[in-house]
């Protein structure tokens, strides 16, 4: 390896002036590099110069007001986890203690700082998550009372606006034991059926609801109650306490389903499990959002394979395939079926997916499985039904195609120029030009155009359609 490659060792051999100088040279004119160097500082000094300084820094965010656009948040995210590595490897090892009320502070910081950001990829949630993970790896090691830690929990969840600290109870269930549990429980019934508080009342007067203050009060703090309660009901292994918190009615949604049911099977009740399964499943049979949730189907697997319904997991394995064209649930279907019946099962499954109704899923099916003859064979078939909207399933698709089927990678191309120039979408210029010189490229390897005009062919009826979308052909011709 060369002596100039940019690597740790032969950083190394610069030596300490030479490092610090580049050091300094670097950390100008930013103030991100100025607070790591100066952290790296104070960690060479030890832990409680580390602490001073997480502390400024914390109070430092918690001051701020300005808005920070999706072009800084990178840059807070990665401030953010570094805040969380100093306690992690400087202070946890040496004072759990400390280590505690750092995360615990900094979870605090959740609501300034979602207020001024635009979270939409969750970036900024992943770090508290990160952080409430880390509370749950030093809470074992502090000495807490846990009555104490109990009320502090509750008081944190009561507040937290942004979930923040979602999974509290699971990460400190250790630390709270049953002391701790049984006393979160008590306290937290009673914080539910206390009367609102006039500051609590002023809070919801300010969203103008239909419902009155109090009542809005009451049922979100019913809400929470509920979430508290079930967590705890987790940590102590109860299951009946945790289904108490649902209705019948509720029993049979999807989303809660599937939770109760998985706890029934771990706790061995699994014929319990499959009960609560088959009413939700009867109730959600012709809802839209019913073959979406894979959770729930996933439960449902497991507990018919747990009771030794295998013709009919089976059955339903192949539904779920049939109406959604999960791979997942083929997968799994063919490993249930003895050697060489799978192989006729997996002709008969990509001849249903052939005929898909819904073109684009077709195709992302076939070329993730991968049945790459069969993707090219359903293109040239049902060029006609081609979205070139689809921008992601044809981009894939071409590239999977273009070396063994050039001509079905072409039209898949070509269905994305002739929608971005139909559409007028300026924006999608450049790549559509990059779409057409790839059709241009892959014209040598095509033998046969069958009845598929021929790239020439292609190019000239785009001028007569689109000659006056100039952007575009500038592109084109350089």
């Amino acid at each position: 390896m060369s002596k100039k490659t940019l690597n740790k060792a032969n950083l190394e051999r610069l030596g300490a002036p030479k490092l610090a100088e580049l050091v300094m040279e670097l950390v100008q004119g930013s103030a991100a590099l100025q607070r790591r160097a100066r952290m790296e500082l104070s960690a060479a000094q030890g832990p409680k110069e580390v602490v001073a300084d997480l502390r400024k820094r914390f109070a430092s965010l918690r001051r701020s007001r300005s808005y920070v656009d999706w072009r800084k948040q990178r840059a807070l995210v990665k401030d953010l986890n570094s805040l969380l590595a100093q306690i992690e490897t400087v202070i946890a090892p040496h004072d759990a203690g400390e280590a505690f009320e750092l995360l615990w502070s900094f979870l605090q910081l959740a609501p300034s700082i979602h207020e001024r950001t635009d979270d939409s990829n969750g970036s900024v949630g992943d770090v508290f998550s990160e952080a409430v993970t880390m509370i749950g790896q030093v809470a074992p090691r502090v000495t807490i009372n846990p009555q104490t830690l109990a009320e502090r929990i509750l008081d944190a969840v009561a507040d937290a606006g942004y979930g923040e600290f979602d999974g509290i109870i699971q990460e400190t269930a250790e630390a709270l034991g049953p002391e701790g549990l049984e006393h979160l429980k008590q306290i937290t019934k009673t914080w539910a059926d206390t009367p609102p508080t006039p500051e609590e009342l002023a809070a919801y007067e300010r969203f103008g609801l239909s419902s009155s203050p109090a009542d809005s009060v009451r049922r979100a703090k019913q809400s929470t109650c509920s979430i508290i309660l079930a967590d705890v009901a987790d940590a102590q292994g109860d299951v009946d306490a945790y289904m108490a918190r649902y209705s019948a009615e509720q029993l049979t949604y999807g989303t809660v389903a599937s939770g109760v049911a998985r706890r029934l099977i771990d706790a061995g009740r699994v014929q319990e499990a499959y009960d609560i399964l088959r009413r939700c499943m009867a109730r959600e049979a012709d809802t839209p959002f019913r073959r979406f949730n894979s959770n729930l189907d996933e439960v449902y697997e497991d507990c018919l394979k747990r009771l030794g319904k295998l013709d009919e997991l089976k059955a339903h394995l192949w539904t779920a395939f049939e109406q959604g064209l999960s791979a997942r649930a083929l997968r799994k279907y063919l490993k249930l079926l003895p050697d060489f019946d799978d192989v006729e099962a997996e002709e008969k499954a990509l001849d249903v997916v052939e005929a898909y109704p819904r073109l684009g899923a077709a195709i992302s099916f076939l070329v993730d499985w991968p049945a790459l003859d069969r993707a090219a064979r359903v293109v040239l078939a049902r060029a006609d039904e081609l979205d070139g909207d689809n921008y992601t399933t044809l981009t894939q698709g071409a590239e999977a195609l273009d070396a063994r089927h050039p001509l079905a990678a072409t039209l898949l191309r070509r269905a994305m120029v002739e929608d971005t120039l139909k559409g007028a979408k300026s924006t999608r210029y450049r790549h559509a030009a990059r779409h057409l010189a790839e059709c241009q490229a892959s014209e040598q390897a095509i033998t046969d155009y069958r009845a598929v005009q021929t790239h020439e062919g292609f190019v000239a009826a785009l001028r007569q359609k689109h000659g006056r979308k100039y952007g575009f052909w500038s592109l084109v011709d350089g």
